[in-house]
């Protein structure tokens, strides 16, 4: 996938940004707090209609704004999203036509992000990995999302219900639930299974040792996913969800374990081990959605390669040109801080939101 331009209107600290891509990629240097991260997550946007870093809607309008607006041209595409402080309300676009359920939106724009902060995924709870689950999932599997906010919100209501202390009424809401958490788990399971030899030989790749190993962890032990044993396990927890005024079980509790020698990767692992980890797994989001889609992903490098040592980084390099041989956006505060395989894009400066080319 290549992103030809992109416009950004009051997106953090930008107040007014057209830009024009080249088909490789540009490598974007300047100082912290210049606006680098903030040009990718603007990019972001547009694959997910939601901020690469948690951040709400209103928390990326520049200060003092009604609202922000991005767009992105694909050459054959145009996808756009804006959003309005007052009344809250966004407005996604795609070939001029506006989307009312974003699902429909989602995935016209693909990419994966590499950042230092993808050690949370391997480091975090159990909530950081299901993110990255349903984020692949979202974008590689056309019914995934539908099913997902399906069981949101079956899940919220039965949890209001609880909280209530009203059992009748959050019983009721098992069927729904079940209904759309078993498509969620067994597709989580089904990649899982698909993709956990791959994302051995990348840690292998990567140069770590040890024996790695993906699991689908279903909370206390479930093993069957269909619709009847899910609400089976529903009914049969109803006092203590009564008690905790929450739902305990179910796949919005569900883990994705990493493993190495035998021992939780969270827990045991060096840092260097979770650096490794939670590339292999950016790589291998990558490899899922290109085989998805037919075509690779763009790659955004949020300063990203300054954190491996120079054997990591050759070996990251190599296998980015096979996973992600695609358009490529690097930001790094400094020159000396991008490989030099890398350096033969186009090299472009970023001071205060402002982008010299």
């Amino acid at each position: 996938m290549t992103l030809r331009a992109a416009t950004l209107r009051n997106f953090r600290n930008f107040s007014s940004l057209d830009v024009t891509f080249p088909e490789e990629g540009v490598v974007i240097l300047g100082a912290n707090g210049h606006g680098k991260t903030n040009l990718l997550e603007a990019l972001y946007y547009l694959v997910l209609f939601r901020s690469l870093r948690g951040a709400k809607d209103r928390e990326l309008v520049r200060f003092g704004n009604d609202g922000f607006f991005v767009a992105g041209d694909l050459g054959d595409r145009r996808v756009t999203a804006g959003y309005e402080v007052r009344g809250r309300r966004k407005k996604v676009t795609v070939d001029g036509q506006e989307r009312r359920k974003l699902a429909e939106a989602v995935g016209v724009v693909t990419a994966v992000v590499f950042s230092p902060a993808d050690r949370m995924i391997v480091t975090g709870g159990p909530a950081a990995r299901r993110r990255y689950l349903d984020v692949v999932l979202a974008l590689s599997v056309p019914t995934y999302l539908k099913h997902l906010v399906a069981m949101r919100a079956a899940l919220k209501q039965r949890n209001a219900a609880l909280r209530r202390g009203k059992a009748d009424e959050a019983l009721a809401f098992d069927t729904s639930y079940a209904m759309s958490a078993s498509q969620v788990a067994c597709s989580r399971r089904e990649w899982v299974a698909t993709w956990s030899d791959r994302y051995a030989s990348l840690i292998a790749a990567l140069g770590e040792s040890g024996t790695p190993i993906l699991l689908y962890h279903a909370q206390h032990g479930r093993e069957d996913d269909d619709v009847a044993s899910l609400e089976r396990s529903l009914a049969s927890v109803i006092d203590r969800d009564l008690q905790r005024g929450m739902t305990t079980v179910g796949p919005h509790r569900d883990d994705l374990e990493l493993v190495l020698d035998g021992r939780a990767l969270r827990r045991f692992g060096s840092a260097g081990q979770h650096r490794t980890a939670a590339v292999a797994l950016r790589l291998l989001e990558a490899t899922s959605l290109k085989e998805a889609r037919g075509a690779a992903p763009m790659g955004l490098y949020d300063d990203v390669f300054a954190e491996l040592d120079a054997d990591r980084q050759a070996r990251l390099l190599t296998l980015i040109q096979d996973e992600l041989p695609g358009q490529a956006m690097i930001a790094a505060p400094r020159e000396s801080e991008v490989p030099r395989a890398l350096l033969d894009r186009p090299r472009w400066r970023m001071e205060h939101g402002h982008l010299a080319t």
